[in-house]
Formats: structure tokens, sequence, C-alpha cells
């Protein structure tokens, strides 16, 4: 059945300068206003034109860099987050994807030695960088003391945040910034944790630092 749409029988105008249709003044006023939306300059590639197949076609570039201590080399999307590559290019899926926006720091991980998010950080940017994921923690059965440490403290119930808390952990051990309970969270407020394990978070970064 068709569902075109199409406008009620009219009976033609009597004068020829009488008001337009409704389907007349449409089609001039969408004309009208493309033209001037684009300053009066319009260029649409045709479909199927190598114009068109160009703009569709996303730009893509060789990167060479360190995942716990493996050298990857990949052709990628230019716009591939280091998240994406991480979980769906080389199947490191511990860090997690949250909010995908920088807020949750769900998707911490370490860049040579510094903690981003990798949800907001383009691999293209990291041409021979060095990457630590939560995989690369442990030493084969041996956990790294944090992760030692948050299993010690209970540091965690649902576990979604625990990687990106661990890594970020780890930075601010590494950092120093561990002088009191205070300065603790102060460097983990970019880590959410939705159940609430904080002072226990906080307990297990002292138990790293010597602290406790």
């Amino acid at each position: 059945m068709s569902t075109e749409l199409t406008d009620p029988a009219v009976s033609p105008p009597a004068e020829s300068g009488s008001a337009p249709t409704r389907r007349t003044f449409i089609a001039t006023t969408t004309v009208a206003g493309g033209a001037a939306l684009a300053g009066g300059l319009v260029a649409v590639p045709l479909p199927g034109s190598v114009e068109a197949a160009a703009a569709e076609t996303p730009h893509g570039s060789r990167v060479s860099l360190t995942v716990n201590g493996v050298r990857h080399t990949v052709t990628i999307d230019n716009r591939t987050s280091l998240l994406d590559l991480l979980r769906e290019h080389l199947d490191l899926t511990g860090s997690k994807k949250g909010c995908n926006a920088g807020a949750c720091g769900a998707c911490t991980v370490l860049v040579d030695g510094r903690r981003v998010n990798s949800c907001l950080t383009l691999t293209v940017r990291l041409d021979g960088a060095e990457v630590t994921t939560i995989e690369g923690l442990a030493k084969g059965d041996r956990l790294h003391p944090l992760q030692q440490a948050f299993i010690d403290q209970d540091a965690f119930q649902c576990g979604y945040c625990t990687p990106g808390q661990i890594m970020s952990g780890v930075a601010c051990v590494q950092e120093g910034h561990t002088g009191s309970a205070e300065e603790i969270r102060e460097w983990m407020s970019g880590n959410i944790c939705r159940c609430g394990c904080y002072v226990k978070i906080e307990r297990a970064v002292q138990q790293t630092a010597g602290r406790k």
C-alpha cells in the first residue's frame, strides 16, 4: 500500500497573479533557504561520485606503540580512541568504557607513566608511546601491591570501576600524592565509584604507599 502523501485537489487559480500553491511555496523557500545558508555557494557531491566516496572514507594512520611490554603496529582510523584500540583491536578489555566522556575514570591507563583517560586519548597521537593497562600490572601470578591491597581492604563491590581506580592509585603512589588521606582523596577524585567504596579505596592506596 502506498504511503505517499499528496496534496488535495485544488482548483487552478482564477488569475495568474494570485497567491502560489503550498507546493510552489515550499519548493521556492527550500531552494532559497539552502542557498542563503551556504552563502549562495552550494556544492553537493553526487551519490557514487569520487568526491562523495572521499567524503565518506575516514582517514587512517599507521601507529606503533608498546602496550604492557608488547610492541604493536596498527593501521587505524584517525578517530580511534586509545580505549577502543585496547578493547576492540588488542582484546584488552580490563579498561572499562563507563561514560566515554572523561568524567568517570573507569578507562584510566598509564601512558609513559602518566595516567590518562583513554576514552579521550586519540591513538594517532601515541606513536612511540609506552602504555600500561590493568592487565600489565601483575608479574605472572604475583599481583601488583595495589591489586593485593584492594583485596586486603575489600575495596570493591561491583568491580566495574576497579581497573581504573587501581591504575589511578598506582600513579597516585608513584607521583607521591599520598601524604594524607585528604591528599589521596583529592588526587583520586577523578575516579568515580558508584558503589561508594571510597574509604576502602583510600586505605588500599595508603597500604601500598606504606602508610598503613
